[in-house]
């Protein structure tokens, strides 16, 4: 077993973000790539199974932004500690984090079971979908465990600097996936064909071997688990300094569910096919972003040991390069789904009006897809700096105050093309500003001086 060692404060900056980003990106791309197979098998389906999938999206969107808030709360914490050097202090956060994953997963399933109808209800699901949504969404429920605590045990991994054991977790549980798909969707043999019901299988089955191997490396590669006795104050010392990151970072990435699902209801105005072309738009979008997903993952690490080092030149530098990609890779990312718009929609469902809303998203939204990765970046830099409520107040800023009145204004004007005119203004807008917020930030926190140690939480959510 290897002790988890500092490995970012040194060498050339953009050396060090394209070898962490290509692990990730590669199991990532797999990852998405898989939700657009499971997408189109679902399709073949019907477009009923299709609109249900559509809708469980926001709910999927906020189970994975919990994950997301706790493996950023351990990311930061574990990646300043290992930039000062106290490994055994890193290996008790990364245990503890796991154990509090854990409890926290008990919550989610138990609220979530208990509100799949009225929840889905008050999202515009007719009536003919519930029995759907909520077979799905049990089956999604069950996994929620392995999910979450999976995804913090790799962002663990990612805050040593080693990005390529849990991507190849990632490529691997991926594949697995889209094996079981056609299986369990369709039947072979004995098994039943499980429509809907066998995606969530599949994809709970995926999820728990990401889980089984995250715990195994963890222990036996990296030496980032501990067996022994927690000392009760330590715990709740390691608790209080992940969900000084954790509760703020769940909250931002929460955001932006709760605000799709806000324009999920407005878009069912439009019917059930307009959800579907909506949620096909929203998978294909996800691909897209693929390689902002994976700089975000990487960045957090990177600043936090650079910042418990003192090297702000270095996180400076680390900003402007992820920020001048985002703007090249989206202007090109924008053309190519401009190009496709005719093409891609018809691969996901046979459906005139379900082609015709998806090719509208991929006209209008793309154009901003550089400036919101620049929106990902820099809060997941603000979270490497242990300083999460910046993220927060950007991504309340670029829902609340700009997307939803915005997509209000542009429906009533240009109908469902005004709501994803919004939803590219506020990226826009947000962009430009979270980068300017995050470089003074850098620069201020640098000048008083980093340090491992986190204060208890003074700043909440409201």
């Amino acid at each position: 077993m290897s002790s988890p060692k500092p490995r970012l404060t040194e060498g050339p900056v953009g050396r060090h973000l394209a070898d962490m980003a290509v692990p990730v990106l590669l199991g990532i791309t797999t990852m998405m790539a898989q939700g657009l197979i499971d997408t189109w098998f679902i399709g073949r389906v019907g477009d009923a199974e299709l609109a249900a999938y559509g809708f469980s999206f926001p709910i999927l969107m906020i189970v994975t932004s919990v994950a997301i808030g706790l493996g950023a709360g351990t990311s930061s914490v574990v990646a300043r500690a290992i930039g000062s050097d106290d490994h055994r202090r890193a290996r008790r956060l990364s245990t503890d984090s796991l154990l509090l994953s854990f409890l926290v997963t008990a919550c989610v399933s138990f609220i979530g079971v208990l509100t799949i109808n009225p929840l889905f209800r008050l999202l515009g699901a007719p009536d003919d979908l519930i029995p759907l949504i909520r077979g799905f969404m049990m089956i999604l429920y069950a996994g929620v465990p392995f999910i979450v605590v999976g995804m913090v045990g790799m962002a663990s991994m990612r805050a040593t600097g080693d990005t390529r054991l849990p991507s190849a977790l990632m490529i691997l549980a991926a594949v697995l996936n889209v094996i079981l798909d056609p299986i369990l969707i369709f039947g072979v043999g004995p098994i039943p064909a499980m429509g809907l019901n066998g995606a969530a299988m599949a994809a709970l089955l995926a999820r728990a071997s990401i889980f089984i191997g995250t715990l195994y490396l963890m222990r036996m590669r990296l030496d980032m688990v501990s067996f022994s006795k927690p000392d009760p104050v330590e715990m709740r010392e390691s608790w209080r300094d992940i969900l000084h990151v954790g509760i703020p970072a769940a909250g931002t990435n929460a955001i932006v569910p709760i605000g799709a699902a806000v324009i999920t209801a407005m878009i069912a105005r439009y019917g059930a096919d307009a959800v579907a072309g909506f949620g096909v738009a929203s998978r294909i979008e996800s691909m897209m972003l693929v390689m902002y997903y994976a700089l975000s993952a990487i960045i957090g690490p990177f600043v936090g040991q650079n910042f418990s080092a003192g090297k702000e030149d270095r996180i400076l530098r680390s900003l402007w390069l992820c920020s001048a990609f985002c703007i090249i890779s989206g202007l090109v990312i924008a053309a190519f789904l401009a190009v496709a718009s005719g093409v891609l929609p018809g691969l996901f469902s046979d459906s005139d009006s379900v082609k015709s809303v998806t090719s509208t998203f991929l006209w209008i939204v793309p154009i901003s897809y550089g400036t919101y990765g620049m929106v990902m970046v820099m809060n997941a830099s603000f979270n490497g700096l242990g300083h999460p409520m910046p993220a927060v107040y950007i991504s309340v800023g670029r829902i609340v105050v700009l997307y939803v009145p915005l997509a209000l204004v542009g429906m009533h004007f240009f109908d469902v093309a005004g709501i994803f005119a919004g939803y590219a203004i506020a990226n826009i807008v947000s962009g430009i500003g979270a980068y300017i917020w995050a470089r003074n930030t850098v620069r201020s926190r640098c000048a008083k001086g980093g340090s491992v140690e986190v204060q208890p939480v003074t700043e909440t959510l409201t």
